[in-house]
Parts: C-alpha cells; sequence; structure tokens
C-alpha cells in the first residue's frame, strides 16, 4: 500500500436471487441426466432462474439497495459503482450505468468490469486502490450474472451448472478493518476451455451463429476443473503471505461456488477444516460474478462472519483468471 493512502473495507452487503428454482428434477426431463448424477459430480441440487423480462441490472439494483441499508449509505453518498458481469443487459451501454440510475446514485460514476466468476474480487480489489487514492470515497460493487440466459439448455454437461443471482458490498475508507491484500491473475492461453464464441467482434450475431448455438456457454470441464483447484490454493496462499497471516488462522473460506469438488480439494490444499468453509453452491449452481457475494452475504446474516474475523475469498473464471483477497471483517448482521 502507498504511504499515507487510505485503507478500504466492506460496511455493508446484500444480495438478490430469483424466486424461481429449477431442481435436477427438471434436467432429468430435457436431458440424459439424473439427480445423483449432478449431485455427486458438482453438489448441486437446485439453482434460481430469473424470470422472462428480467435483466442483470435488476438484480444488481436490488442486492445493491439491500447493501446500501446495511451499509447506512444513501444512494446519492455514492461516488463510484463497479459491477462485475458477463451477461450485461445490452452490450452497450454499461449495466452499472443503468443501475446507477435504477437506484438513484446521481453523484456516482459507474462502469462494468469483465473478468468472469473471479470478477466480484477484481471489483474489490479497484475498488480498494480507488479509495487509497483518494478519488473516491463509497463505492458499490456489485457482482451480477443471469448465467441462464447464456445456458445450452441441450448440453448436458452444462446446462446444470448454472444459476442467476447478484451480490453487492459497499466498500469504504477503514480504520480497524479491511481488505488486507489482493492477488489477480490471468492466463489468457486458457481463453478456449470456458467461452462463449458469437455476440461480440470476433463472431458477430448472424443466422449462422444462433444456428449453431454459439451464443451459449461452452466449457472443457475436465481442464477448467484441474486448473480451478490449483489456482484457488495458490492464489489463498498468496494472498495470506502478503499480509502475514496463516491458513489456520483463517475464520472463513469463501471460495467461488461453482462445485464441490473443487471447493473441497482447495480447502484440503490449504489444510483448513470443513468447519470453515462456506458452501451454498447447492442452493444456487454457479453463478459466476454473483457467487462469492451471494456467500459473503449470506454468512454474515447467518451469523458465520462477525467483526473481527479473518476471511480469503477466492475465485477462478473464464480468461482465464483468478483472484483471491484477505478481508479482516469489520460489522456485523
Amino acid at each position: 500500500m502507498i504511504n499515507g493512502a487510505k485503507k478500504a473495507g466492506i460496511i455493508g452487503v446484500g444480495s438478490a436471487v430469483p424466486e424461481k428454482v429449477l431442481t435436477n428434477a427438471y434436467f432429468e426431463q430435457i436431458v440424459d441426466t439424473s439427480d445423483e448424477w449432478i449431485v455427486t459430480r458438482t453438489g448441486i441440487k437446485e439453482r434460481r432462474i430469473a424470470a422472462p423480462g428480467e435483466a442483470s441490472s435488476d438484480y444488481g439494483m436490488r442486492a445493491g439497495f439491500k447493501a446500501l441499508d446495511h451499509a447506512g449509505v444513501s444512494p446519492e453518498e455514492l461516488d463510484l459503482i463497479i459491477c462485475a458481469t458477463v451477461t450485461a443487459d445490452r452490450v452497450l451501454p454499461a449495466t452499472a450505468s443503468i443501475i446507477q440510475d435504477k437506484i438513484g446514485a446521481k453523484n456516482a460514476a459507474a462502469f462494468d468490469l469483465a473478468a468472469g466468476c473471479s470478477g466480484f474480487v477484481y471489483g474489490l480489489a479497484v475498488a480498494a486502490g480507488m479509495i487509497a487514492s483518494g478519488i473516491h470515497e463509497k463505492i458499490l460493487v456489485i457482482g451480477v450474472d443471469l448465467l441462464s440466459r447464456i445456458t445450452d439448455y441441450q448440453d448436458r454437461s452444462t446446462c446444470v451448472l448454472f444459476g442467476d443471482g447478484a451480490g453487492a458490498a459497499v466498500v469504504a475508507p477503514a480504520e480497524d478493518h479491511g481488505l488486507l491484500s489482493f492477488v489477480l491473475g490471468s492466463d489468457g492461453s486458457g481463453a478456449e476451455l470456458l467461452k462463449v464464441d458469437a455476440g461480440g467482434s470476433l463472431m458477430p450475431a448472424s443466422e449462422e451463429t444462433v444456428r449453431e448455438r454459439r451464443h451459449f456457454i461452452q466449457m472443457a470441464g475436465q481442464e477448467v476443473f484441474k486448473f480451478a483447484v490449483k489456482i484457488m490454493a495458490d492464489a489463498s496462499i498468496q494472498a495470506l503471505e502478503k499480509c502475514g497471516i496463516a491458513p489456520e488462522d483463517v475464520d472463513l473460506f469463501i471460495p467461488h461456488q461453482a462445485n464441490t469438488r473443487i471447493i473441497e480439494s482447495a480447502a484440503r490444499r490449504l489444510g483448513i477444516p470443513e468447519e470453515k468453509v462456506f458452501v451454498n453452491v447447492h442452493k444456487y449452481g454457479n453463478t459466476s460474478a454473483a457467487s462469492i457475494p451471494i456467500a459473503i452475504d449470506e454468512a454474515v446474516r447467518e451469523g458465520r462472519l462477525k467483526k473481527g474475523d479473518v476471511m480469503v475469498a477466492v475465485g477462478f473464471g473464464a480468461g482465464l483468471t483468478w483472484a483471491a483477497s484477505v478481508i479482516k471483517w469489520g460489522i456485523n448482521p
């Protein structure tokens, strides 16, 4: 940290998920799979799906309002909104700007950040840097994705994995708590392992791209699995080393909620016991940039994350990207 720079901390959190639940029984009806197969390999039992006509900005707004209420901050006090998403409402404008209008944050700058499932932690890092530099004081960081919009429900290997939701955090200068360290990374050589081919400048939308179902997520599952297990543990260790904290001193480990086997493997590599690992993937599936902030919000509300606790949040995603942060928690539910 720059000498004299302000330390940043989270002062409020919130989340929002759709009402509609898709259980594994639904997928047994539409593709060749079973509840046992899904649960054994992923841990997922159900996921939430947004209603037709709903957008990422709707859930980002709802999570944002809850985080602001928790923080005791009004929308007018915000001076920046960062929205981490890969399912923006539109190609342009930024979803963050739409959320800014919906919540009435008339004094805030706004932009989107795309780092896949790592996006929320990337957003926290940007917010911490903005506060350290003195450019901004109160920042709303949102992770939101409606992955159902880009899921191929004919692909049995991926359609069971994904869900919709949003989580948010208000970041502001902090004294006795804060965002202690970050590790961010990317390996673009793995870009083909997790992708949506069409809809961008490389492959603009056409009748052919729609017919060939190239606007949906494609994933090389085994390769991503192996990458995730190693990188989540490595990034967490690096982030802990940066602030001189040992893994055994971590009170709660909040990994990206993609797959219970990945989470369990990463925790074992770190030496963190099961009771210190937060898992909710069975309820929501993989919600991409929303998974970590939804988990943080639930951990706070369930009393598993209390003032003074040391938490590690770590994610991995398309890019390939990864991000870890060590956080000393400074607020109660």
